[in-house]
């Protein structure tokens, strides 16, 4: 299984670019980011300068979305770092969040989503696609090679992933429902005559190591990570509002399990001038259980006890979001602890 890492692109930009010398130091092998321009700084700017810096690690957005980013734009931005760094770039998009949300704006449709996924993966790979009523190839991308790797949460989405995305990303790291989701993923792939085993498999979640498993430490590790369980029930309350409730079922049966919903009863509203950031006073309805199934908390060996869940599952990557206050202590302890414990799994 793969390790990644997923960054805020937080000023000062030689940060991130620091950090990712770090990751590819310590063996990760995916460096991500934030898309949202408003709230951080531009990302594909700085994957130039984090590409410059290092020689095997693979940078992308997770994630990007069709409606602040053109297509075609997005594309040539990305077969021109290939063509500069020699094919170190990976796109994971989604029908976009906190980048459309904070200027007042709402997600694109799945369909906007699919159509955007052929577009973007067609002529980033230097092949035609069909913008708007015409078709278009870029034609000084020869050599460029990209994926797309879908986000997604809600059964349609999940469907969306399965059908036509080369990766499906899922922002949590609960065992119960990434086993739901992967399920559903991989039957829609079947679906439509595609072999799973061609899609990868990412999830993306909060990881904080809490080197004397103390529960005074814990406790601030949980508090630090409380904002994830905000971001995701963004997502959740958009499902809820669409399918239900969901019915108790996590084997693929009902339209949304019941252990993805339950938490966001106490939901009251979010703001997303906080969005992602550790002390999100908008977060205090998620209870410490969801922050503990959420995400990876604990010492290095309690991270490798549930990324190795996560493998026997099919996940083919674990990015860890690294959004608080022991960044650099978390990835250091991984390239010592972790990251070897999984170069054959």
């Amino acid at each position: 299984m793969d390790l990644g890492i997923v960054l805020q692109t937080n000023p000062p930009a030689s940060r991130v670019v620091e950090l990712t010398v770090a990751a590819e130091e310590a063996g990760f092998s995916h460096v991500w980011t934030f898309d949202s321009h408003v709230l951080w700084e531009e990302p594909f700017v700085i994957y130039s300068a984090m590409l410059a810096r290092t020689h095997r690690v693979i940078v992308g957005p997770m994630v990007t979305n069709p409606a602040t980013r053109d297509w075609s734009v997005l594309a040539s931005m990305f077969a021109t770092l290939n063509e500069m760094y020699g094919n170190r770039t990976i796109c994971g998009i989604g029908r976009g969040d906190s980048a459309v949300r904070v200027q007042g704006g709402r997600p694109t449709t799945l369909a906007s989503l699919r159509e955007s996924v052929g577009v973007i993966r067609e002529l980033a790979n230097g092949r035609e696609a069909t913008v708007g009523e015409k078709t278009v190839r870029i034609p000084w991308i020869t050599s460029s090679e990209l994926e797309v790797w879908v986000a997604a949460y809600g059964p349609k989405a999940l469907a969306l992933a399965g059908e036509v995305g080369d990766g499906f990303i899922l922002q949590l790291a609960d065992p119960e429902i990434a086993s739901w989701m992967i399920t559903a993923v991989r039957a829609a792939a079947e679906a439509v005559g595609r072999d799973p085993a061609d899609i990868t498999f990412c999830v993306a979640a909060p990881a904080y190591v809490v080197p004397d498993g103390g529960a005074e430490a814990r406790a601030h590790a949980l508090e630090q990570c409380r904002w994830f369980g905000g971001m995701v029930g963004n997502h959740v309350a958009d499902i809820v509002a669409r399918y239900g409730a969901g019915d108790g079922s996590t084997d693929g049966a009902g339209a949304v399990p019941q252990a993805l919903t339950d938490y966001i009863k106490g939901r009251e509203g979010y703001d997303y001038a906080e969005h992602g950031r550790a002390g999100n006073t908008h977060t205090q309805f998620v209870p410490d259980e969801i922050v503990e199934r959420f995400c990876i908390i604990g010492t290095p060996d309690e991270h490798i006890a549930k990324l190795a869940v996560l493998a026997d599952l099919g996940v083919d990557q674990f990015s860890a979001y690294l959004q608080h206050d022991a960044i650099d202590t978390t990835l250091a302890a991984y390239g010592e602890h972790v990251i070897d414990r999984f170069a054959t799994v």
